[in-house]
């Protein structure tokens, strides 16, 4: 197979892989970290590229073992496709994780794919490496041949009707082949309930507040369709068979690395530019106070950050 790189000017609504951050496209269940939903033609993907990858790679530890669980029932497969891939941190372990298939990153921001070109070239896996630009399901029409293994990170809940989507997935499978889905899981935490600054329970609150937003964004999606999250159920309507679902645990203790608290601040910054108005004066004054360097509460100098996430992983097969 060529190496694949469709530009097209659609406007994706699968987004880069596992972010949490509040423009960046990620839920992840109870407690998510919602974007700004509908038109990503204004978001500056270029400039959040670094931001995305350095987020996907504190999470590798928790993708590996989830790819490695994957891997288990999925043998030698010959394609295997990112569908919202993001900067390509998630494709390259997948590269890893099947050293003998093609990998195929799909998103709907050009500067993302180029970043994930640049990483696989880096990793020396760029002979078996390519990239597709375009709004999914539609834009899988343009592989070569049926995916033996299609996995979504949080791309298909920015899809309106995510019934047609998980049908639309299948559809781009091999017989036999599977269909892993991350979706769900709990929401991140690398503070204590009790910061000793403000009400205890902030980030509780921040759950609340991103669920409300990630409601809207449902709800604003073309073709938006409300469904009941019950994932196994869903991929079976599809005509699929569910085989198994598992979660994974990210768990780094605190103290926090350098690379964890710029991570901590930089989503609680953008948590309170999108969120600040759905907080009281008192949780925006302690934000404040969090993302404030000078300040020794803040999580750039507490000795208590740490980062705890689970995600949650659902696979399903083509009947052959």
């Amino acid at each position: 197979m060529a190496n694949e790189k469709l530009t097209t000017t659609a406007h994706d609504h699968g987004h880069p892989h596992g972010s949490h951050l509040p423009d960046g496209g990620a839920h992840h269940g109870p407690g998510a970290h919602g974007d700004h939903g509908h038109d990503h033609a204004d978001v500056d993907w270029a400039g959040m590229a670094p931001l995305l990858e350095t987020e996907a790679e504190l999470f590798s530890p928790l993708y590996t073992q989830a790819l490695a669980w994957v891997a288990r029932d999925v043998r030698d497969p010959g394609l295997v496709v990112d569908a919202g891939s993001g900067p390509g941190v998630v494709s390259c372990l997948l590269a890893d994780a099947f050293p003998g298939a093609r990998v195929v990153a799909v998103d709907g921001a050009e500067p993302l794919l180029e970043r994930a070109r640049a990483r696989a070239a880096r990793l020396g896996v760029a002979d078996r490496f390519g990239t597709l630009a375009g709004e999914l399901p539609g834009v899988l029409d343009e592989l070569e041949y049926p995916a033996d293994l299609l996995w979504a990170s949080r791309s298909l809940h920015h899809l309106g009707d995510q019934r047609a989507a998980l049908a639309g997935f299948g559809e781009r499978l091999a017989p036999g082949g599977t269909l892993a889905i991350l979706e769900g899981g709990l929401p991140v935490r690398f503070l204590p309930r009790d910061i000793g600054i403000g009400r205890p329970g902030l980030q509780a609150r921040l759950d609340v507040a991103q669920e409300e937003r990630f409601a809207e964004m449902r709800a604003m999606l073309p073709g938006s369709v409300a469904e009941t999250e019950d994932w196994p159920a869903l991929l079976n309507a599809a005509g699929l068979r569910h085989t198994g679902t598992r979660s994974f645990l990210l768990d780094l203790p605190a103290p926090a690395s350098e690379r964890v608290r710029a991570y901590a601040a930089a989503l609680l910054g953008r948590l309170r530019e999108a969120q600040g108005d759905r907080l009281d004066a008192g949780d925006r004054a302690t934000l404040d106070r969090l993302l404030d360097p000078a300040d020794e509460a803040s999580v750039h100098r507490r000795p208590d950050v740490f980062l705890l996430a689970a995600h949650t992983v659902h696979t399903a097969v083509r009947p052959a």
